[in-house]
């Protein structure tokens, strides 16, 4: 027992450390696991093979094609197309834009499943469009970076997946991209409410309706562009084919899509792509392996059950069990990226969750809105740290407007010192 202990403190302090160094996750994980294994005087072999394991299966495969179909979309005007959609759809209502914004980032999240993707392909459209018509600066930002968090919520969302390989494969990824539907479309709902209300509060003017004429071809570019989504849902969902093989045809898809039908962007682009795809997938495969032998040496060590244990000795009670991992949930996502965080705390607390009768599917998603919002949360925060600067603000400021939206605190800028009142414009100037 005593030296179980001593490993679990050393994969732990050096994890730990190597984070402090600022190495990167990958390398803490796979140079703690073989510093324990080390101790454990396990052979190690044992972590190489883990390792070569973790991504020996079919389903990483799904992770490649969803990134390269989002970096092609992106590439192109696909981003100004959904937003001229989503203003068709809410436009012309007051605070429109914001509402816009939302929508929009749902749609692009169906697309590109990631975050970071929505704030700097819709933020770099919407943020300075929205400076233009009047909206503060601060609020800009953290309605966007705010609505950006679908991504990670709205299948399909690549970060499912990883939690899917994380618990082992043996939870459908079709029922966590069907899980996911409706709790993206409430969050949109709920940021769209929210945004309404503090336009009314600020005196944001109406937005400008779309004229008749030009409604059929921005419907029509509009649903060329979501058929992305359809084809990768529909055939999961429908059993025509699997997780992989419908990110496939995403690619194939996009590809005629942005170079062949708009052609947005000239072919010699795709060299570009191809080799920004190949440098996310090479770190996000990295991971999926380091992460595979820290999960061995965690299992080995037993340290999912004796967490299972200690959370039971606190207490029975499923509502408070629950309470306390989304608090550990969101402290977590504060100072580490997401991606590492699914590897790391899905074997750990998936036994807790089962243990009190949770389905998987319905904790993976409650998983992925935590982290997602700790994307929003410095010292990290990643998509804070993406849209802050398309605004031109601090983070200080970013901050405080994205807190705004999320704890639905509304305060006009000259009402309140949490607000700089960066950008804003008095309402009797605003012009539509």
């Amino acid at each position: 027992m005593e030296s179980t202990t001593i490993a679990i403190l050393i994969l732990s302090v050096t994890f730990v450390l190597f984070m402090v160094l600022r190495f990167p996750i990958s390398l803490a994980l796979a140079g703690s696991s073989i510093l324990t294994v080390l101790y454990l005087d396990v052979p190690l072999a044992t972590i190489g093979q883990t390792m070569v394991q973790g991504m020996n299966s079919f389903t990483p495969l799904t992770i490649p094609f969803f990134i390269l179909a989002g970096q092609i979309m992106s590439e192109g005007q696909m981003a100004v197309r959904l937003i001229n959609l989503a203003q068709v759809i809410v436009g012309s209502i007051r605070g429109g834009l914001a509402m816009v914004n939302c929508v929009a980032c749902m749609f692009f999240g169906n697309i590109s499943g990631s975050a970071v993707a929505d704030v700097s392909s819709i933020g770099s459209v919407l943020i300075p469009t929205m400076k233009k018509k009047g909206y503060d600066t601060d609020y800009s930002v953290g309605v966007t970076v705010s609505a950006a968090i679908q991504g990670v919520v709205v299948p399909p969302s690549h970060n499912l997946v990883l939690y899917s390989l994380a618990a082992g494969g043996g939870i459908s990824i079709a029922s966590l991209f069907l899980a996911g539907i409706v709790p993206g479309i409430l969050l949109c709902i709920s940021l769209m409410i929210t945004s309404y209300f503090i336009a009314v509060r600020r005196g944001y003017e109406k937005g400008e309706a779309i004229p008749l004429r030009e409604v059929p071809k921005i419907i029509g570019d509009g649903s060329l562009s979501l058929l992305t989504a359809v084809i990768i849902l529909g055939g999961i969902f429908t059993g025509w084919f699997t997780a992989t093989e419908s990110g496939a045809l995403a690619c194939l898809y996009s590809f005629i899509l942005t170079f062949l039908v708009y052609r947005d962007v000239p072919i010699t682009r795709m060299w570009v792509i191809l080799k920004r795809t190949f440098r996310t997938v090479a770190m996000v495969l990295f991971l999926i392996a380091s992460s595979a032998a820290f999960g061995w040496v965690l299992a080995f060590l037993k340290v999912p059950g004796m967490v299972t244990d200690w959370m039971l000795g606190i207490t029975d009670n499923p509502i408070i069990i629950l309470l306390i991992i989304n608090i550990l949930l969101l402290i977590l996502g504060a100072p580490m990226d997401m991606a590492p965080l699914i590897m790391i705390m899905t074997p750990i607390l998936l036994p807790v969750v089962t243990a009190i009768g949770m389905d998987p599917v319905h904790f993976g998603i409650i998983m992925m809105l935590n982290l997602g919002i700790g994307l929003l949360t410095p010292p990290v925060g990643t998509v804070l740290f993406v849209g802050a600067p398309i605004g031109n603000i601090s983070i200080d400021q970013a901050t405080r407007a994205m807190l705004a939206v999320l704890l639905r605190h509304v305060r006009h800028p000259a009402d309140s010192h949490l607000y700089s009142g960066a950008g804003h414009v008095a309402p009797n100037l605003m012009k539509p």
